[in-house]
């Protein structure tokens, strides 16, 4: 049984480097893709968190197929009750928290619709009165689209080209959906704390996404640079005026965001560079995929070898459902 456990603390431990690898390819790619690459590998890496503990919590459910005690089991594999155990607490407790979260997220988006209703519609902008220097995009809610809320003090600190280049930002992150990408990747890192990294790396690329789509829409990567370091000196406190935290100009590591507005606009690697980084992170997150299987697969061949130990199953039966066949055929 022995590389069963090995098989459990590799897949397991698999996220800590599928995410360092995730972080690093994210830095080569334009920001849209690097968006999205994140997000697939914080989805994947998770579910292979969950498919293990998920056939590590079955053991004894497959051990009640075979019709073996429990007692007997124990006798063969002391440890499977305890790590059943571990594995159901720890599905409990994740499932506790991604519903916590999933109400959080949905607090903070009603709070924050209840402040933006202070504000004056403009078409797609909302501005809200108030000293707060701020602006950010509010997703759509209960039927309402979403906007673009601004507030005064905003306006009044920018020109307006630089409030051009705001208004544009912001609608990028409403137009790509960002908060989605957000939202998955927030709820992923609740299942393994490896992910939780991959929560800064995708802000910084959403806001990165925003500054470039907001760029071509002005035509002026250094007035966009320009407008993006102004409106982060004068913010206040991204997310205070809602308290919706996310998508904001303002977010982010803001001089890195500014320094690559100042430099050409990014494309993707071609050649070696671009096959080696997605050859690492396809490598890594299949071999999480091959080892939960894996995992399973020696799961399941232990029980039916326990199966021919304790009732005396004919080593011929190397399946299931041949134990199965021969516990009903012999009467149980």
């Amino acid at each position: 049984m022995t590389y069963v456990l090995v098989l459990i603390v590799l897949t397991l431990a698999i996220p800590w480097g599928g995410t360092v690898i995730a972080r690093r390819l994210a830095g080569g790619l334009p920001p849209r893709w690097a968006c999205l690459m994140l997000t697939g590998a914080a989805v994947l890496l998770a579910g292979g968190t969950i498919s293990t503990l998920i056939g590590l919590f079955h053991v004894p459910f497959l051990a009640s197929l075979e019709h073996l005690p429990l007692a007997q089991v124990l006798e063969v594999w002391p440890v499977v009750v305890p790590l059943a155990g571990v594995a159901g607490a720890v599905m409990l407790v994740q499932a506790v928290l991604l519903v916590r979260r999933l109400v959080q997220h949905r607090l903070l988006l009603k709070r924050a619709w209840l402040s933006a209703d202070e504000g004056v519609g403009d078409g797609d902008v909302l501005v809200v009165p108030g000293s707060d220097v701020d602006a950010f995009a509010l997703p759509g809610y209960r039927g309402r689209s979403g906007r673009v809320v601004v507030t005064s003090g905003m306006v009044r600190s920018l020109k307006e080209g630089e409030r051009e280049v705001l208004l544009a930002h912001e609608r990028a992150h409403l137009a790509g959906r960002h908060h989605l990408l957000s939202a998955v990747v927030d709820l992923a890192a609740v299942v393994h704390p490896a992910l939780r990294s991959l929560r800064a790396a995708l802000v910084f690329h959403l806001e990165r996404w925003a500054d470039e789509d907001a760029a071509a829409t002005v035509g002026d990567r250094r007035a966009a640079a320009v407008a993006i370091a102004r409106a982060a000196l004068a913010g206040t406190s991204h997310g205070r005026v809602a308290g919706y935290p996310l998508l904001s100009a303002t977010s982010g590591p803001v001089p890195q965001r500014v320094e690559a507005l100042l430099l050409p606009e990014p494309v993707a690697p071609r050649g070696p560079a671009r096959r080696a980084g997605v050859t690492a992170l396809a490598g890594t997150v299949a071999g999480g995929a091959v080892a939960a299987l894996a995992l399973a697969y020696g799961l399941h061949e232990y029980v039916e070898y326990a199966a021919r130990q304790l009732i005396g199953v004919p080593g011929g039966c190397s399946s299931l459902w041949g134990v199965v066949d021969t516990l009903v055929g012999s009467g149980g």
